[in-house]
């Protein structure tokens, strides 16, 4: 199986907050070495899970050391409360098939 990089960060934003967050979240440029992204909010809206796969652990602190993400950390800043993240290594989880016996 393929060994993927993966930086996750968990943030938790003021109430009533989120379209607001968004619309500073989306990162300009695109990173380079980001392969694909994701976003999960809980339901209430109030914290938000990202999940970026990346090239390698290079590629990801290059963009985090960029001023293009210090630019983009300060426009979310007056959104978030409190901010969690971290670097992994990981790979897919092979499912078994077949019903149970």
């Amino acid at each position: 199986m393929e060994e993927q990089f993966v930086w996750m960060t968990t943030r938790r934003i003021k109430p009533g907050a989120l379209d607001d967050f968004e619309g500073a979240w989306r990162p300009a440029p695109y990173p380079q070495g980001l392969r694909r992204a994701y976003a999960y909010w809980s339901e209430d809206g109030q914290e938000i899970i990202g999940v970026s796969f990346w090239d390698g652990k290079e590629s990801c602190d290059a963009w985090r050391s960029s001023a293009s993400e210090a630019a983009r950390r300060s426009a979310m800043a007056p959104y978030v409360l409190e901010e969690r993240e971290a670097f992994y290594r990981g790979r897919e989880l092979t499912i078994p098939t077949g019903g149970a016996g």
